[in-house]
């Protein structure tokens, strides 16, 4: 069994049940911290469509999320999910914004970790990323 992400009428996205159920439990997550709607559908008779304005200001803010903190555990729990909303946005034709400030300086900053790492820098990061996004990519069957 499997579920389908689309937008109109092309498919983003057809994952197993479980990795489905998964993704969408993370979106809720997600969505609670960022305080806005993903702009990814209810899950019904197996299809769920996505608003893409709506995803793509989704897509910019979990970016700056990400940008913005340098704790570790952080980091490594949410970067599975903020690599797939990429493939997912690359798929939907959206072109995401990337932070290119230094966390420290961010005013957004938040779950700072004592002692903190230095963070990348943006091109690093950036490239890091993509590249997670690409590896991920291949693995999500349309």
């Amino acid at each position: 069994m499997s579920q389908y992400y689309d937008l109109g009428d092309r498919t983003l996205w057809n994952p197993s049940n479980g990795a489905s159920r998964l993704f969408l439990r993370q979106v809720a997550v997600h969505e609670a911290e960022l305080g806005m709607s993903s702009g990814i559908g209810p899950m019904e008779n197996d299809e769920s469509f996505l608003d893409a304005a709506a995803f793509a200001a989704f897509a910019d803010a979990l970016l700056a999320r990400h940008r913005a903190t340098t704790h570790g555990v952080v980091i490594a729990l949410s970067e599975g999910f903020v690599a797939t909303v990429l493939v997912l946005a690359e798929r939907a034709d959206i072109e995401v914004h990337w932070p290119t400030s230094d966390p420290a300086a961010s005013p957004a900053r938040r779950d700072v970790q004592v002692p903190a790492p230095p963070a990348p820098d943006a091109d690093a990061w950036t490239a890091a990323l993509r590249e997670k996004a690409r590896e991920l990519g291949r693995f999500m069957a349309r």
